[in-house]
């Protein structure tokens, strides 16, 4: 029994984020030896979307593949990324069929560690407390494994949502058809990193890769005087506690059920590059 290993990470927030997972991710490889590393970049640029170039800085971090979220079209720029048949990024695929875009990445994982197998990433955006429109995630989801070029795939799910219980309930529906589910929007990592009973890995958020002396990635200040006042206040990006968070889990090849799952969280160092 062969075990794939797949590293997750939060939604990289900003040019904090962004520098966290140049510092830390050599560690995050030491440690787990991933044969995959996605990350969430629709926070990469200020906060909110992603260009090219941003997109490029993180894939030559060595992230294999970037997913977006309800931001993925904050940025216009990124359009043009996002049409390229090669470029391994995709946005939700719950969105508009209209949308530019793939809703499903293939990551080669055999070509990185001479595997037999390859990984598909999936990203639904919820309808509970999200203003982006979207299709039914449950539906869509099901409708992609109905098509995916393989008899059983290895499958990661990436939920995208607000509310835990939308996160839960997708994660049961797919329980056993896909490999694991991981939660992502809230930038709050939690505690219940588990395996469902039919062998699929499960966590409602890995948090983010970013600020954590902020408020979700934004610095207080500016929240604050809006929610107390109702004033509109430019939000800026926060500073401080940066850390790189994500799940570390293991595959079985052949069955594709979650042998493991972990939560990994490294705090960045502040006195060393690219944060001096």
């Amino acid at each position: 029994m062969a075990g794939l290993t797949i590293a997750f990470l939060g939604d990289i927030f900003g040019s904090p984020g962004r520098m966290v997972v140049q510092q830390q991710l050599p560690r995050l490889r030491s440690e787990h030896a991933p044969n995959a590393i996605i990350a969430n970049a629709e926070n990469a640029r200020s906060g909110s979307g992603l260009t090219p170039e941003l997109y490029r800085k993180i894939r030559a971090c060595g992230i294999d593949a970037v997913t977006l979220g309800d931001h993925a079209f904050r940025d216009r720029s990124i359009v043009e990324v996002l049409q390229l048949a090669d470029e391994p990024i995709s946005r939700p695929a719950n969105l508009s069929g209209k949308a530019p875009g793939r809703g499903v990445i293939r990551i080669a994982a055999a070509q990185q560690a001479g595997r037999a197998r390859d990984v598909y990433v999936i990203t639904v955006l919820g309808r509970i407390f999200i203003n982006l429109p979207a299709d039914d995630p449950f539906a869509t989801v099901d409708r992609l494994l109905a098509i995916l070029p393989e008899s059983n795939p290895l499958v990661v799910v990436e939920v995208h949502m607000e509310a835990t219980s939308e996160k839960t309930a997708l994660a049961h529906h797919l329980d056993g058809r896909v490999s694991l589910v991981v939660g992502t929007h809230t930038h709050v990592p939690t505690a219940d990193a588990r395996i469902l009973p039919k062998g699929t890995g499960f966590i409602t958020d890995i948090g983010m890769c970013g600020p954590y002396a902020s408020i979700i990635g934004r610095a207080p200040e500016a929240v604050l005087r809006h929610m107390t006042t109702g004033v509109h206040v430019p939000y800026e990006v926060g500073s401080g506690g940066e850390a790189l968070c994500g799940v570390v889990a293991t595959i079985d090849d052949s069955t594709g059920r979650c042998l493991a799952i972990k939560r990994v969280q490294y705090e960045a160092d502040p006195s060393e590059p690219p944060f001096d």
